[in-house]
């Protein structure tokens, strides 16, 4: 476990907000964070951090650390005589979200949506909302099932009529329709899976939409790309 001690360096400024006892002279930062910065630490913290040891509202202190653009979650407590410990858990992006304004935000490992930049290569999702952490579970379903042909869905979308389509890394952009009982989203995308080689080598093209919508086959296109509906 690795210690990072923030230091209160505006201590005259914070004395005088403070009872004259039990001060408050520093917070400890428990564990590696690779997004957060000291900077934002110490500035959350001048931001929160009002009274003494047994004064200090930690709920407030909590509230003001989960704002923080990469902090998911934040622990504080104290520690006796005179310190604030603080242990945060950082978010992990698993993809981009994009809204229907065009704008981008990022969804992480539980598959919520928060604010944040990274520069980080990542896949790009877009559906109905409220439905990120649907759409994480598929992906990483999409993703196992390409892996034999050595293929990655880079966008993932789900229309409003609850229609998937992905894009490969290869370029390819692949209709898979509406969830059905009789045929599953997870069966056609096995089919084609199974197919796909085999098809590409005989017909020696490079489609750039297939749609497999169709209950024993799908469809090739060399045209412009389609959005499911």
């Amino acid at each position: 476990m690795l210690f990072a001690v923030v230091a209160l360096a505006y201590a005259a400024v914070l004395a005088a907000r403070q009872l004259p006892v039990f001060p408050l002279r520093q917070v400890v930062v428990l564990g590696k964070l690779d997004q957060v910065t000291r900077t934002q630490v110490e500035y959350a913290a001048r931001t929160a951090l009002n009274g003494n040891f047994f004064t200090v509202d930690l709920n407030a202190v909590r509230s003001t650390f989960e704002k923080l653009p990469w902090v998911r979650r934040a622990d504080v407590r104290r520690r006796w005589p005179d310190s604030i410990e603080l242990t945060i858990e950082e978010q992990v992006a698993a993809a981009r979200w994009k809204q229907a304004d065009g704008e981008y935000r990022l969804v992480n490992t539980y598959g919520e949506v928060f604010v944040a930049a990274t520069e980080d290569k990542l896949p790009v999702f877009a559906g109905p909302e409220g439905l990120a952490s649907q759409m994480l579970a598929r992906q990483k379903e999409f993703t196992v099932a390409l892996a034999s042909l050595g293929r990655t869905p880079v966008e993932v979308n789900l229309s409003p009529r609850q229609a998937w389509q992905l894009r490969l890394d290869d370029g390819l952009l692949l209709d898979l329709g509406r969830e059905e009982s009789k045929h599953p989203v997870a069966e056609r995308l096995q089919r084609f899976v199974a197919s796909y080689p085999e098809v590409r080598n005989k017909l020696h093209l490079q489609p750039t939409l297939i749609d497999m919508r169709y209950p024993n086959g799908f469809a090739l296109r060399q045209g412009g790309p389609q959005k499911s509906s």
